[in-house]
């Protein structure tokens, strides 16, 4: 499989400078001033972009495999979207509100972008990381946990029930 080229640096310094206009779109809504954060592109897989908040470093995170593809899609619905959970962090904290809750969606209406928490893009081309799957079985079905859940389980950390039938899933053997 071939895959997409990245974006390239004139591009990516486009989408910084939207992401900044976004962030002064969102001081002059709301009468206050947002500072502006580091914009990475380091990516990859099938998510568009991530805000993220470690210890108290604020970033955007963005593929550039992703904008490569859908470049003009990515600047007009992603950025806007990233932007705002950057803005909802500052103003109530990401532990007190929903991720897509109604603040945020107050913030892409007011940004006029529809508000849709998730992108459906065709990934072929796409640099993908493909996480192991593990199979568990209840009483009427079948079921595949990914990685982290399945070493949660086999430390003891975690049970998972089956939504149909309620049952516990056990490890296939």
């Amino acid at each position: 499989m071939k895959y997409i080229i990245p974006i390239s640096e004139r591009q990516r310094l486009q989408v910084v400078a939207r992401t900044a206009g976004f962030i002064q779109h969102g001081s002059k809504l709301f009468g206050r001033k947002f500072a502006e954060i580091p914009v990475v592109f380091d990516l990859s897989g099938g998510t568009a972009g991530m805000y993220r908040v470690r210890d108290t470093q604020r970033v955007i995170r963005y593929n550039p495999w992703i904008f490569a593809k859908y470049f003009d899609d990515s600047m007009a619905v992603t950025v806007p979207h990233e932007v705002a959970h950057y803005l909802v962090d500052c103003l109530h904290g990401l532990g007190k509100v929903r991720p897509h809750g109604v603040q945020w969606r107050g913030i892409m209406n007011a940004f006029g972008v529809e508000p849709r928490a998730t992108g459906s893009f065709d990934l072929a081309g796409i640099p993908m990381r493909r996480q192991r799957r593990f199979t568990y079985h209840c009483e009427c079905s079948t079921h595949h946990l990914a990685t982290r859940r399945h070493n949660s389980v086999q430390r003891g950390e975690a049970r998972y029930r089956c939504r149909d039938c309620g049952e516990t899933l056990t490890a296939a053997s």
